[in-house]
This record gives structure tokens, C-alpha cells and sequence, in this order.
């Protein structure tokens, strides 16, 4: 097997900003597995929050090494040597993974929701997010979201009440919201999250910092809003420990390392009754649409980072009025464009 990659630069339609940072350009990496005549393409999008950078990156495929496996379907040995070549890497790893699940796909001939026995119609909304903004460009990227029915609002700032008063100006939409950790003391959380109560907001995403979960547990029984964990949620084995501070988690390729922990965390959660929401960073339409693929067996997606950037260098899954639409293409089912 061949492993290759390359580095491009995503080129984001708005300043995208959420409480820690703010970006005009995202750096991805590209991979592909060369193998028997078929290629599989698989992406890695890092973000410093979790310790990656673009460089990071590069460094850890350099040290991939894939000559000592003769078949891309020894999928369980391959993720394993993968993984142990150093600890976090989570993107990296993830755009290897997703090749070689690219590449089993096309070689069996069918799209990877086919294999893992889902359903295409069964693929939900994704929201479409809004970033923190001056209420003029948060008014604007309102009118320019018109067809997505569903909408995810960044918030965890002083700007709280400001920003969710220019969205309600600008529509009635069902709203999801994202504090990203902005929300800094339970007292602060909960008043927050009792005002937007009011607001017609669906779910809470990630109210409080990741290390305080006992402060997010005591916030989960004083509201009624679902809490939804997100950085605090990055590989399998955080899954449980959220139980009794969270109602659910988002699952990201780039955190946890690909599909196949996915997938694992998909089932830890539904055995705890817990909900699951699939979400993204900045990503071309191929990591997108891998994580698409999942998106069958999930209560929500996030998956919409496709949907923000100007020059996506592929097509894959569509989406129509919010719905992700998969394709019956083999594999993941992406094409590069020129």
C-alpha cells in the first residue's frame, strides 16, 4: 500500500469565530491509499484545541509506513499500528482511516452505508452554523442560510443576548446553540441556558469547560434544555464517564480518530440512552461525507463545514433544504474536481 498526501488551504465564506478563536483559512491534508489500482481518499483537519496543527500533521503521516500490510482490509490491524504510533494525532489518524475506508468501499463496489447496513433515507438535517459576528454579518449569514431549516448559533460571550436578539429578528427557526466552553462558572450557565429556555432553542452544546463536569452535572439538573458534550468528548472511552453530566455527545471524526471509533462510540452512547449528534470542523466534502455515511444511525448533525468554505476540492454528499443526500458511488462516494 502507497499512502500520499497533500496540504490545502480551505478558503472560508466569513470570518468563522467562536469564543477561543477566529479563522479566514483552514488548513487541511489530503490523503489517499494507493493500492491494487484503487485509490481511497481520506482527510485530516486539525485543530489546536486537541494539540494538532497543520505541521503536527504532516509529521505523523511522514511516520506512517504502510509496506508491511499487504491488504487494505486488515482494517483492525492497520487502525491499531496506526494508533500506537503516538498518543492524540486524532486527525491524522482520522485521514487515514478514512482512506482505507474509501478504499474498501470501491473495491467491494458499494457505498460505505450499504456496507455497514443503513439506510440513505434515514440521514438527517444538518444545522447550518452561524459564528459569532457584528449583528450586521450575523443578519446577513442568516439571509444567506434561507434553506437550511435548522440553525447552529455560537455563543459564550458578553455578546450572548445581543447575538440571539438579532437572530430572532432575522427568523423563527428552530436553533441549536454552541457555547464552546464559553460559559465559565455554573452560576453563569445556568442563567444563560434559563434565558434561551425562552428562545426556542433545541439543545445546549458544550455550556462549560471540559474539565468541570460536576459543575455541568449540578447546571443538567436545574434546566430543561438537553446538555450536548463536545470537547470534552474525543475518544470511546470518555463516553461513559459523561453519563450523568451530559444527555448526550458530538462524535468527531477528527477527535476520535475515524470511523471505526466512531462507529464504537455510536453504540456506547445508544446502550446509555444517550443522544448523538455528528459534527465537524472546517472540512472539504470528504471528510464530510464520510462522516455522513454514520449519520443513519444518529439524533442529529452538525456537518456543515463543507458548506462554509469556497473552494471545496471535492464533491461528495449533497445537501437539499438541510438534508444530507448520499449517493449509491462505491466507497465514499467523493470525485475530485479539476
Amino acid at each position: 500500500m502507497q499512502l500520499s498526501f497533500k496540504r490545502i488551504d480551505l478558503k472560508l465564506r466569513h470570518t468563522f469565530r467562536i469564543t477561543r478563536s477566529a479563522e479566514d483559512v483552514a488548513p487541511v491534508v489530503i490523503t489517499t491509499i494507493e493500492h491494487d489500482g484503487i485509490t481511497g481518499h481520506g482527510e485530516a483537519s486539525p485543530s489546536s484545541r486537541y494539540g494538532e496543527t497543520i505541521d503536527t500533521v504532516l509529521d505523523f503521516l511522514r511516520g506512517v509506513d504502510l509496506r508491511n500490510f499487504s491488504d487494505p482490509f486488515e482494517l483492525e490491524d492497520i487502525i491499531a499500528y496506526v494508533d500506537s504510533l503516538a498518543s492524540g494525532n486524532a486527525a491524522a489518524k482520522s485521514a487515514v482511516d478514512i482512506a482505507l475506508h474509501d478504499w474498501i468501499g470501491k473495491k467491494l463496489g458499494q457505498p460505505l452505508y450499504k456496507l455497514w447496513g443503513l439506510s440513505k433515507s434515514k440521514t438527517p438535517l444538518t444545522s447550518f452554523t452561524i459564528g459569532i459576528d457584528s449583528p450586521e454579518i450575523i443578519t446577513q449569514k442568516i439571509s444567506e442560510a434561507e434553506e437550511y431549516p435548522i440553525l447552529k448559533i455560537k455563543l459564550g460571550t458578553d455578546s450572548d443576548k445581543e447575538i440571539m436578539n438579532t437572530v430572532r429578528k432575522g427568523t423563527d427557526k428552530p436553533i441549536r446553540v454552541d457555547a464552546n466552553e464559553g460559559w465559565k462558572t455554573k452560576e453563569i450557565a445556568l442563567e444563560r441556558i434559563k434565558w434561551l429556555e425562552q428562545e426556542g432553542v433545541e439543545f445546549i452544546e458544550q455550556p462549560m469547560p471540559a474539565n468541570d463536569l460536576s459543575g455541568c452535572a449540578w447546571v443538567r439538573e436545574r434546566v430543561n434544555l438537553p446538555l450536548i458534550a463536545d470537547e470534552n468528548c474525543i475518544r470511546l472511552h470518555d463516553v461513559p464517564k459523561l453519563h450523568e453530566a451530559f444527555d448526550g455527545i458530538n462524535i468527531k471524526l477528527m477527535k476520535c480518530g475515524g470511523l471505526r471509533e466512531a462507529m464504537q462510540m455510536i453504540h456506547v452512547a445508544k446502550s446509555l440512552d444517550m443522544k448523538i449528534m455528528l459534527g465537524c470542523m472546517i472540512e472539504s466534502s470528504v471528510a464530510i461525507t464520510a462522516a455522513a455515511h454514520l449519520s443513519p444511525l444518529v439524533d442529529y448533525a452538525d456537518l456543515d463545514g463543507n458548506l462554509l468554505i469556497t473552494n471545496d476540492p471535492f464533491a461528495g454528499v449533497k445537501v437539499m433544504e438541510g438534508k444530507l443526500l448520499l449517493g449509491d458511488a462505491p466507497g465514499l462516494g467523493v470525485t475530485p474536481k479539476d
